[in-house]
């Protein structure tokens, strides 16, 4: 039985457990990110474990969300984060770099490795073929100390894309036509994993969008293959040596499957209240 590449990931990085649907399991990361309004906390509780540098393969601390400047509060907290990146090995991103889950997906983000972040956001990373989580603070201190993140095995969901947007339509219909037919709950404790010809009309860019709002539907992450496409994105932004490829086998099962044709998808748009209150 063939190997859904959600399924390959996580078991080039499996701990403890097996991975078997619903079961608990504990992965090895790779990688990890924070933001400001998230990173002071986790900064504090990676200081308390008490050990002098990160353990994992990369860190980054981003300054992106609370970079207004009109008391001493945002740039002692900015002062104390660069400071923690100098000591322990993190990379530091100053304020008006970009936002953490797009600058990861840029310059960080492999095909193959697991990514941590202390943002809901984080799951951007699978538009390159990574496993990329969303998760505490704490869980990011942990897995930064060399700890694994815990969670349980999840159901994998194949989007199988064929098509090709038309005009006036972009990436982030795709998504929005997927809140749509599931809801902000419809893939708790699940994986959206992305194939079919479709994804090959598809930039880095335009899957980091849909991966990004994979996360409203209450997704553990989403993810797309590591293909041609993803290796002329890795190759313009001087990255190509970093390139695997990376797909599911040809006779993975999956657990449920949602199929789209994007040629004809519509412009939709989110209405208040809820990002899965979809409206033509």
């Amino acid at each position: 039985m063939g190997k859904t590449l959600t399924e390959k990931v996580i078991e080039e990085h499996l701990v403890d457990g097996k991975s078997e649907r619903g079961t608990d399991i504990s992965i090895k990361i790779d990688q990890t990110l924070t933001q400001d309004a998230t990173g002071t906390m986790a900064y504090l509780q990676f200081e308390a474990i008490g050990i002098s540098r990160i353990q994992t393969e990369l860190s980054v601390s981003y300054v992106d969300h609370n970079t207004l400047q009109t008391d001493f509060k945002n740039p002692d907290d900015h002062r104390y984060l660069q400071s923690i990146a100098a000591k322990y090995g993190l990379y530091f991103s100053r304020p008006g770099n970009g936002i953490c889950h797009q600058l990861h997906l840029e310059r960080f983000a492999r095909p193959g490795k697991t990514l941590l972040g202390s943002d809901s956001h984080t799951p951007t990373g699978g538009g390159v073929g990574m496993i990329a989580i969303g998760a505490g603070g704490l869980d990011v201190a942990a897995a930064m100390a060399g700890e694994t993140f815990h969670l349980k095995m999840p159901n994998v969901v194949n989007v199988l894309l064929t098509g090709k947007l038309p005009d006036f339509v972009a990436a982030k219909d795709v998504i929005l036509e997927v809140l749509r037919r599931i809801g902000v709950k419809g893939a708790v404790n699940k994986v959206l994993e992305y194939t079919g010809p479709g994804i090959k009309t598809l930039s880095v860019p335009e899957r980091g969008t849909i991966t990004n709002m994979g996360t409203e539907t209450g997704a553990t992450t989403s993810i797309f293959p590591s293909d041609d496409i993803t290796k002329e994105f890795l190759v313009s932004q001087e990255r190509g040596d970093q390139w695997v490829l990376l797909e599911p086998d040809e006779d993975a099962v999956y657990d449920e499957r949602i199929e789209i044709n994007l040629s004809e998808l519509v412009p939709l748009v989110a209405t208040p209240h809820s990002p899965g209150n979809i409206k033509l």
